[in-house]
């Protein structure tokens, strides 16, 4: 089973293109967490999970919140990932790229040894550093195309031959896809490119969309933009708002109800 056809099982299970992005972070998590459990972080993230994992498509990792500790931030990630359940898509956000054997140890890392079913890449070095992530052809990488942050424009809007660069990423993207397996990463909180890409990738490309939520992206025109034309194929992420959702003990149970709400949000406009 391919990347595609293991999104479009969970999604109809589900009923959702929604993505919870498991980013921890101490000063945001339950205090109490802190005060007698063995591995705080770990209990944060399984009960997200169990609380969660009848309302999403897929589970996004942002590598960062993990390295920062680490050996402890490794045997953590493994045990999260292990704790997903299988049908659900894992996303390393890890936005790895590199030149020749370096990419490849990076691609070996993310989908050998951690068991990723997706992860995000770089593009900027060139398809022959994009190259080593492709050749798991059963996975997907999601290529920076049009990321969400306030300063993306710096580069990204910069016109070559009167063409966007962005726009030229997503053709690469489209030209790249010949075992069916690139994604694009395009933000919510730029609807008006998410449009332009999702015309320019055409129907059997995903997109991870990041940006709704405390970024400020609109869900509407994230699901209207962003998925193909039969309303999926799309993989819509937020953290903040609903990991730290609730900050007591049952905290679970506010992310729970976090998600669901945007699921149910989410498909309104589907």
């Amino acid at each position: 089973m391919n990347f595609n056809e293991k999104l479009m099982r969970i999604t109809e299970k589900n009923n959702s293109l929604l993505c919870v992005g498991l980013d921890i972070d101490k000063e945001k998590m339950p205090k109490f967490l802190f005060d007698s459990r063995d591995n705080p972080f770990l209990e944060f993230n399984t009960q997200i999970i169990d609380a969660t994992k009848n309302v999403v498509c897929a589970y996004k990792l942002n590598m960062a919140f993990y390295e920062v500790f680490g050996k402890k931030g490794f045997d953590l990630l493994e045990k999260t990932i292990e704790h997903i359940p299988k049908e659900i898509v894992i996303i390393l956000d890890g936005k790895r790229n590199d030149i020749g054997n370096t990419a490849q140890k990076y691609a070996q890392t993310l989908f050998d040894v951690l068991h990723a079913d997706a992860v995000t890449v770089n593009p900027y070095l060139g398809k022959d550093t994009v190259q080593p992530f492709l050749e798991y052809k059963d996975k997907c990488s999601f290529i920076l195309c049009r990321t969400s942050n306030p300063s993306a424009v710096d580069f990204q809007n910069l016109t070559v031959s009167k063409t966007p660069l962005y726009q030229m990423v997503a053709q690469k993207i489209k030209e790249w896809n010949i075992y069916g397996n690139c994604g694009a990463v395009v933000g919510a909180t730029y609807p008006e490119e998410l449009k332009i890409i999702r015309k320019i990738l055409g129907d059997d490309i995903p997109l991870l969309i990041p940006g709704v939520g405390k970024q400020g992206g609109c869900v509407e025109k994230a699901v209207e933009y962003g998925t193909n034309s039969a309303g999926n194929l799309a993989v819509i992420n937020s953290s903040r708002d609903i990991i730290f959702a609730g900050n007591n003990e049952d905290f679970a149970e506010y992310s729970s109800k976090a998600a669901e709400s945007l699921r149910n949000e989410i498909n309104t406009y589907r």
